[in-house]
């Protein structure tokens, strides 16, 4: 099975690699070079100069990019040559224009009938959600146009036969087209805003950086780092798909990309076939969770949370190094296990080398990245950061970028973003349909109920239903799905267990006594003296709902209410990315599994259990200030994070420099809670440290007695 034959993740797979639908005829290549040109020219025009009705720039977006999906993809592989089928298509792409014309010329006339359709109305809002659902189906197989239809007849059919919490009365079909079509909370509202303005610009950043040549940059920077350590290819992998994540934020495309280079040189090392596989596929999956791109997860968050860009990112940084430092130990222990030291041959490329004949690569993320510090925006810093390239890669003897090669830039780019940008306008029609009738809220209770107000159990209950959705959505539209439905329930939980924390502990501040003086004025003294746990929960749901919200930004203070709202969808961001690895459906171990040459749901399993720092770290983001916390206490936090996950992966494979025994096994697990609980006294997380420190010195010792 290669990594085109399960185009289910869209938003990560370039639409070259569906060489099995692509249509041929020279004409036809030529045409959609030319359409991928203008609209890469357009969408920047958008971006920096123009303003036009947000209506309309989306309206042109899905047009576009949807022409463009009809020209490369058949709506069957078999019919990619036949002429009746590209006369089928040829409809479409009419079609396609059709509505952006009907939107710009007649959007006035229908507001002029007081919002009350005529046949043109219906003809063409209807057939735009068709041609939604068949683009969709294209690129990324049934399951989410099957969604989309779910979420739509519940709206005006099936939802009213329902009991219970989940009833919802209906609205009318032509409300519903209305608001799906003309209004700017449905196919054309924030997420196609969204997907035409950060995604795109950064998507065309990643594609002029590739094309200057960075990949080829980041791959020999990362084996010149990692060539003297032991299992040096593996941290190759690790190295290279984070460095290569911060560009394209793209977990499919990382595993291809790094993997022809990184599979190979593990497995000539002595590392097992599978493992080889799962590990790149285990650091492909951090490509999303790494600043400064993170997919257009990121983007979407900034957006949902009203924090801004550079802020998530910044908060985004110590999470991501967590996680790929989890996978980097699970290299370490297989290196010792299976006796991989010697990884590199005496004649490696020196760091030295590599950034005297690349450093230019370093420049336009440093544009980027100052920029935003700076306060620009993201499409501007993006922008600006493409221009740093150009101008970065005449210091290149190799990848020059000539007007050619800035024509393949933007081709490439506006490719690459097809299949994301019909995806995400028509995922609009399923967030809309949340936000009309309240599902989100509904859901949001229904999962606090099911975990009885238990936040660890909240998670579970989250990370099983991004599973589910994993199996068939892609990541971002995992994220914004599950973001909108679960991402209430988890703030609240996040922000009462803080609560309850200061309330226990007395820390109260004085002005938010004055709702607890309404609720019950006996337990004022005893706010002011802490309470016991059980005592605190009792005295806390007696606030009325309407006033906890004030109660929060009075005791927790709008900064750090702000931050939990992000850690809130970050956890959710994280555990969207798990269907990446997770069996049955994880792609981007299948695609590691076919460079590999191993059983694609062995490798899947063998994937999964390498990225267990995407299950606890979020919970880390729960249960303690990893974001948003002050500097002392991120350091205090990160320092036994990081040994605490290396006990754990320690204890998960019986070897910590050498084979450990039963009871060194429990020790060094024993260790790993001590490190890893949270808010524990700092003695105790020193004495895990120790333990640890113990078991490592015993192990090495063990080892060296081997040689």
């Amino acid at each position: 099975m290669t990594a085109s034959s399960s185009p289910t993740e869209s938003e990560d797979i370039n639409l070259e690699d569906f060489e099995t639908k692509h249509r041929s005829g020279v004409w036809l290549n030529r045409l959609v070079f030319a359409l991928s040109v203008f609209l890469a020219v357009a969408h920047i025009y958008i971006n920096t100069i123009a303003t036009l009705p947000e209506l309309w720039v989306s309206a042109f977006h899905f047009a576009g990019f949807g022409i463009l999906c009809a020209l490369l993809i058949p709506a069957n592989p078999k019919w990619r040559d036949s002429k009746i089928a590209l006369l089928f298509d040829s409809a479409i792409v009419l079609a396609l224009i059709g509505m952006v014309l009907y939107i710009v010329f007649f959007e006035d006339a229908l507001y002029e009938r007081g919002v009350t359709f005529n046949t043109a109305d219906w003809i063409v809002s209807s057939i735009t959600v068709l041609l939604s659902l068949e683009l969709i189906r294209r690129t990324s197989g049934w399951f989410i146009p099957f969604l989309i239809l779910i979420a739509l007849t519940y709206v005006v059919l099936w939802g009213r036969w329902l009991g219970g919490m989940f009833a919802f009365p209906g609205l009318s079909v032509e409300t519903l087209l209305y608001r799906s079509f003309f209004s700017t909370d449905g196919m054309f509202g924030s997420i196609s805003r969204i997907s035409w303005s950060f995604v795109f610009m950064f998507i065309l950043f990643g594609a002029f950086l590739v094309k200057s040549g960075a990949g080829d940059f980041i791959i020999n920077l990362s084996r010149s780092l990692a060539s003297k350590m032991i299992g040096g290819p593996g941290f190759v992998a690790v190295l290279g798909s984070g460095l290569m994540g911060s560009v394209s934020g793209s977990s499919v495309a990382n595993t291809v990309s790094t993997g022809v280079i990184t599979i190979p040189l593990m497995r000539k090392a002595g590392f097992p076939a599978r493992f080889a596989a799962g590990i790149e596929a285990a650091a492909s999956t951090g490509g999303q969770l790494m600043p400064p791109v993170m997919g257009a997860g990121a983007f979407i968050m900034a957006s949902y949370t009203q924090v801004s860009y550079v802020t998530i990112i910044s908060v985004a940084a110590i999470p991501a190094l967590l996680y790929f430092l989890s996978v980097g130990f699970f290299v370490r222990v297989e290196a010792k296990r299976s006796k991989v030291i010697a990884t590199e041959s005496d004649d490696a490329i020196k760091v030295s080398q590599v950034l005297k004949e690349g450093w230019h690569h370093i420049v336009p993320l440093g544009v980027l990245v100052t920029l935003l510090i700076q306060g620009f925006t993201p499409t501007y810093a993006a922008g600006i950061s493409i221009i740093a390239v150009v101008v970065a890669s005449f210091l290149s003897r190799t990848h020059r970028m000539g007007p050619a090669e800035i024509l393949d830039a933007m081709a490439q780019g506006a490719k690459n973003m097809s299949t994301t940008a019909v995806l995400l306008v028509g995922i609009g029609l399923v967030v809309n349909v949340i936000s009309t009738t309240g599902v989100g809220n509904t859901f949001s209770l229904l999962i606090t109920n099911w975990a009885g107000g238990s936040l660890f159990f909240t998670i579970i209950l989250v990370a099983i239903a991004s599973l589910i959705l994993g199996m068939g959505l892609p990541v971002t539209a995992s994220y914004i799905v599950l973001g909108t439905l679960s991402a209430p329930a988890l703030f609240n939980l996040i922000a009462e267990n803080q609560l309850l924390s200061m309330m226990s502990s007395g820390t109260l501040p004085e002005a938010a006594n004055a709702i607890f003086m309404l609720v019950d004025p006996a337990a004022i003294a005893s706010l002011a003296q802490g309470m016991p746990m059980d005592q605190a929960q009792a005295l806390l749901a007696q606030v009325p709902n309407d006033f906890k919200s004030m109660l929060m930004d009075q005791a927790l203070g709008t900064q750090s209410v702000a931050m939990i709202l992000v850690t809130a969808h970050m956890i959710i961001f994280w555990l969207s990315q798990d269907s990446n690895v997770t069996p049955p459906v994880c792609l981007t171990a299948f695609a590691a599994a076919a460079i590999a040459k191993t059983p694609p749901m062995r490798t899947g399993m063998t994937a999964w259990k390498l990225a267990k720092g995407l299950y606890i770290v979020p919970l880390l983001m729960a249960y303690t200030p990893l974001i948003g916390g002050d500097a002392e206490t991120l350091l205090r936090l990160t320092i036994f994070a990081i040994f605490g996950m290396y006990a754990l992966v320690a204890a998960m494979e019986g070897y910590l420099e050498d084979k450990l025994s039963i009871a060194l096994r429990l020790a060094t697990l024993i260790a790993s809670v001590l490190m890893l609980w949270p808010n524990l006294e700092l003695w105790l997380q020193c004495i895990g440290l120790v333990i640890f420190l113990t078991v490592f010195v015993i192990g090495n010792k063990s080892y060296k007695k081997q040689f």
